[in-house]
């Protein structure tokens, strides 16, 4: 970034939905009492696609949807923008937990199908996400990146995805795609699309409107007991009640059920065409890294680069963040990162961020449904989050209404991960293995090492993430 630059713009949100201040729906605030039939608390992706599904079903049921902020407010309208078929959580554990290799495999497959389902209900609903399905590459700048990436292919075959849809490329082969200087080789991902998050979820909402469901903001539900929702200035009263608050749902599902990891983002200025021949990401595909503190990006619709890291993981106290202002040392440490993939470009950050999103000890999500008290969730997505809000959307509504469908008998459904160790020991465990991840980056690039570093291999066992 050029040092005389001016400042970016910080928080706001993000840049997703500052570029859409000035055509932003806008829903009434809750008050008084009610009485419906589906009450979702949470406007974003899940509770959207929650409330879509239940009115397909059933056309006549009333339905409601209760957004503390604003709708979009949390990751849905600040993430990464990728709609991909990467389930939310460790195979190896959900095939230990029941079910076997066959039901991790019937997992991947539907996350493989969500990203054509997702792309297909868009098209047929006439919603512009600047979606484009052109795949994701995952470049390595090490050869211990390259040597992960072989063995996380191999995982994938193992898994149910076939040769045609994860293919292991050399380093000319990925740079005839992008053209990264100090790539090793990477992998290519055919099932990922790219979105604009906050067009996405604007129009799942306005789609739900024109479908008759009730979509409040600056609703806050405080609490969920039995068929009662508490609010600030109102009580609803619902048959049947969907949480689908992801890194916020602290207050609802117990502060230690999971917690909000902190992401962080940047975009650019829109690239002359000069610098986009240079680089040669000419199509629309995805682009992350091998690092264990990788990053991700997009090139946006309107010629812009977005990308993302973790900076700082974790907020004492499980903090959310607010609005997303990010310290400069982490706009600095991504800056850095987007200059070393493409060095010669004069890049200008228009925009960053940050957002928060949901992960449990382990790193699995689950669908939950208590038919009982008539209460579920679906949470713990991990960062994967576009495709899993569909799936976990759909995949309540079906186990609600008792619906025997191929999503609910997943093995993510019913899936309870262990609880996180109370303050301080959690601030400490989850900043310990990211300064472990970064610790075990710096020296595989320093010493052009050919195995993946003891401290990182120790780091991903600690968190559950080694498959």
């Amino acid at each position: 970034m050029n040092a005389l630059a001016a400042p970016p713009r910080n928080g706001e949100l993000g840049f997703w939905v500052a570029q859409l201040a000035d055509t932003k729906p806008s829903f009434p605030h809750f008050t008084g009492q009610d009485s419906v039939d589906v009450a979702i608390v949470g406007g974003g992706y899940t509770g959207l696609w929650a409330a879509y599904f239940a009115k397909k079903l059933e056309p006549s049921l009333s339905v409601a949807v209760f957004e503390a902020e604003q709708v979009g407010y949390g990751a849905s309208g600040r993430n990464g923008g990728w709609l991909s078929a990467m389930p939310p959580g460790n195979r190896a554990t959900f095939a230990r937990a029941g079910g076997g290799l066959e039901a991790s495999r019937a997992l991947q497959q539907e996350f493989v199908a969500g990203v054509d389902a997702v792309l297909d209900i868009l098209e047929a609903e006439g919603i512009d996400a600047d979606q484009h399905k052109g795949g994701a590459l995952v470049a390595a700048h090490t050869r211990a990146g390259l040597g992960r990436l072989v063995t996380r292919r191999d995982a994938e075959l193992k898994y149910g995805l076939t040769d045609d849809e994860v293919h292991l490329l050399d380093r000319d082969e990925f740079q005839s795609r992008i053209n990264i200087s100090t790539v090793h080789g990477g992998l290519f991902y055919k099932h990922c699309a790219r979105i604009h998050p906050a067009k996405l979820v604007y129009g799942l909402a306005d789609t739900l409107t024109s479908m008759g469901v009730r979509i409040y903001e600056s609703s806050r539900v405080d609490r969920v007991e039995g068929k009662t929702l508490t609010l600030a200035n109102g009580r609803v009263t619902a048959a049947k009640t969907f949480i689908c608050t992801e890194g916020y749902s602290g207050q609802l599902l117990g502060s230690r059920t999971l917690i909000p990891v902190n992401s962080s983002m940047i975009v650019t200025k829109p690239l002359p065409k000069e610098a986009w021949q240079q680089i040669g990401w000419d199509g629309p595909q995805c682009l992350n890294d091998s690092a264990h503190t990788f990053i991700y990006a997009q090139r946006t619709a309107d010629g812009r680069i977005a990308m993302g890291g973790r900076g700082v993981p974790y907020r004492f106290g499980s903090g959310t963040g607010g609005a997303g202002a990010t310290a400069q040392s982490t706009i600095d440490l991504i800056s850095h990162k987007l200059g070393s993939f493409f060095p010669g470009i004069p890049f200008e950050v228009d925009h960053a961020w940050s957002g928060v999103l949901g992960v449990t000890r382990d790193w699995n999500g689950g669908v939950h449904w208590d038919p009982a008290s008539g209460i579920g969730s679906s949470t713990g997505y991990a960062g994967h989050g576009v495709t899993a809000a569909y799936v976990g959307g759909r995949t309540l509504v079906e186990l609600a209404f008792e619906k025997e469908t191929e999503r609910t008998t997943l093995p993510w459904v019913g899936y309870r991960a262990p609880k996180w160790e109370p303050e301080p020991i959690r601030w400490l465990g989850v900043h310990a293995m990211y300064r472990l991840f970064g610790i075990a980056d710096r020296w595989e690039e320093r010493r052009g090492s050919s195995k993946t570093s003891l401290l990182a291999r120790f780091g991903s066992r600690l968190a559950g993430l080694h498959e």
